[in-house]
């Protein structure tokens, strides 16, 4: 309803000053459109995201085949995402001249890779366990020895259709040129999770439990502006908010510890590393926080 809606307020606003029209409708008639506040909140309410754990991810990568260059190339495509959490729109246009394995990176250049908001910046890395790493390093090693390919060729080559013996159409290898859209990389990583008997977890998601993996680290600022900024965020606030939202059953664990005498060991560091930092503030001259004073 809502977004049925919300399409006819906007052709009814656009419908108002057209000529012939514009003396019948007036732009105040497409607010008729408008639901209440309380079922606008409905569909604008955030849910819990389904979230895969790198445990799930690295068992999904050791059930994959890898007879094939195609199998591996799939089983290095979702390798890949878990070690960047790069975008679907990003991986589908990598090139093999992107990747510094030595350096541990990927460039991701707006001129040649498809990223949001056409950002330049790059990614180390993420350490991930398992062999991801490993399947990513063979793969490039791969393309480069037995198909001699360079660094403009695509990271991730779309797939050749040929007839097979009995006319029908088959995959029959790689080729020279990147995927144009990105339904194929989706369909990839269902039928990966589908093999190793899991839900369906798409690319996008493996952003969120790279995030929720950096959370369980205990990082220092530092530390967590790098994870932040390795996603191509301008700013901390914009990862957290976005893809550090805790599981509910995490959230009542963290609650249940907290306090009293069921306090961890953890969390009575937590609260000590926050005292020092308030110590060193005051130490520093500073007299007062942000929003220190002001009703909240």
């Amino acid at each position: 309803m809502h977004s049925t809606l919300r399409d006819l307020r906007a052709f009814f606003f656009w419908l108002a000053h057209l000529p012939g029209f514009k003396s019948h409708v007036a732009y105040a008639d497409a607010d008729y459109f408008n639901l209440s506040d309380k079922d606008v909140a409905v569909p604008r309410a955030r849910r819990e995201k389904r979230v895969p754990t790198l445990e799930q991810v690295n068992h999904v990568l050791s059930v994959m085949p890898a007879t094939t260059a195609l199998e591996r190339r799939d089983r290095a495509l979702i390798a890949f995402t878990a070690l960047t959490a790069a975008r679907v729109g990003a991986l589908a246009s990598f090139r093999l001249g992107h990747v510094d394995l030595a350096g541990g990176c990927v460039e991701q250049d707006a001129r040649t890779v498809q990223t949001k908001f056409a950002k330049t910046f790059r990614t180390y890395f993420m350490d991930v366990g398992g062999d991801a790493l490993g399947i990513v390093r063979d793969w490039i090693v791969e393309l480069t020895r037995d198909h001699l390919w360079g660094p403009g060729d695509p990271l991730f080559p779309a797939t050749v259709m040929g007839l097979n013996e009995k006319g029908s159409f088959t995959p029959t290898g790689l080729a020279r040129t990147g995927w144009t859209t990105t339904g194929p990389i989706r369909e990839i990583f269902k039928r990966a999770f589908a093999r190793a008997g899991l839900p369906y977890f798409n690319p996008h998601s493996f952003r969120d439990m790279l995030v929720r993996h950096a959370m369980t680290l205990n990082l220092s600022p530092e530390a967590m502006r790098a994870w932040s900024q390795n996603l191509g965020h301008a700013d901390v606030l914009t990862t957290f908010p976005s893809y550090g939202s805790i599981p509910a059953h995490r959230q009542g664990e963290l609650i249940r510890s907290l306090g009293g005498a069921g306090a961890t060991a953890a969390s009575r560091d937590e609260i000590a590393s926050i005292e020092g930092l308030l110590n060193r503030l005051k130490a520093s001259g500073t007299s007062s926080l942000p929003g220190e004073g002001v009703a909240r």
